[in-house]
């Protein structure tokens, strides 16, 4: 990568770095670690007990500790310092044994082959502004046969913006890429997207769009056999005023509106 775009990413480190002590302390995180996986991401991994597994851009580890109590010797990868202090401490909390690396995404140094899993999501690949380096990587420290779990925003979410409309609280119009192509997208807001109050450092980030299409080339051009990939309608959280919970504690938009992805999965396999 140039050195404008790793200037990107330490703007980005620094923005994360502002972010934790918020995220921290907000409700949006004070759930069992549980609660952020979708049942059939259990059905696709399978069982963890005794697997090595690599969590990439795990935050506060809030969902990695999840695999630790299933049974999986678990490694958390950050480029935030500040997350990876808080992470540590919540593993701690829950007499979780995992080991947290701080390191940007593409400078991780670990042993080729050695993971049966490497696990990436929600809100992760927009902070990647190269996929098919990110690919490549992943494919080189999977074992043969080990899988690559991707658990994301729908990019068709990320292109959906609110807009009034009478009779309606709002109505989603599209207000943002789909695709890549374009370039990063600076963003500088005092807010994140947890409750809580204003950041009180860094507010300066980047992110890069990446299609569907882009994510599935990525992964099967570094030798990876796409096996599943799963669109789904709901999130873990009400990313707009109007959605609603289903049965089982995540938001959905209401039945009488079209059904549109929100979030996908992606599993692939390495030879």
């Amino acid at each position: 990568m140039d050195s404008a775009v790793r200037q990107m990413m330490r703007a980005n480190e620094e923005n994360w770095d502002t972010r934790t002590p918020v995220h921290v302390a907000s409700e949006f995180y004070a759930k069992d670690p549980a609660y952020w996986f979708s049942p059939y991401e259990w059905d696709d991994l399978g069982d963890l007990d005794g697997l090595e597994l690599l969590h990439l851009q795990c935050h506060i580890g809030a969902d990695t500790v999840e695999f630790a109590r299933r049974g999986a010797r678990v490694t958390g990868v950050d480029i935030s310092a500040e997350s990876l202090t808080h992470a540590r401490r919540i593993a701690k909390e829950h007499e979780v044994d995992i080991d947290f690396v701080h390191a940007n995404v593409y400078d991780v140094d670990f042993s080729p082959e050695r993971f049966e899993i490497v696990y990436t999501a929600k809100g992760s690949l927009c902070y990647l502004p190269d996929l098919a380096r990110w690919a490549t990587l992943v494919a080189s420290l999977l074992k043969p046969g080990g899988v690559l779990y991707v658990a994301e925003f729908h990019p068709l979410l990320n292109a959906f913006g609110p807009a009034p409309k009478p009779g309606l609280s709002e109505e989603l119009v599209l207000r943002h890429d789909y695709l890549e192509g374009r370039g990063p997208q600076r963003k500088d807001s005092k807010h994140t997207y947890t409750d809580g109050p204003e950041l009180s450092g860094a507010t300066v980030s980047y992110e890069w769009a990446h299609g569907l299409g882009e994510v599935i080339s990525a992964v099967a051009g570094a030798g990876l056999r796409v096996t599943t990939v799963r669109e789904s309608s709901e999130l873990p959280w009400p990313r707009w005023s109007r959605m609603v919970r289903n049965d089982r504690g995540w938001w959905e938009l209401p039945a009488d509106e079209p059904r549109v992805p929100l979030f996908y999965s992606l599993r692939a396999e390495k030879p």
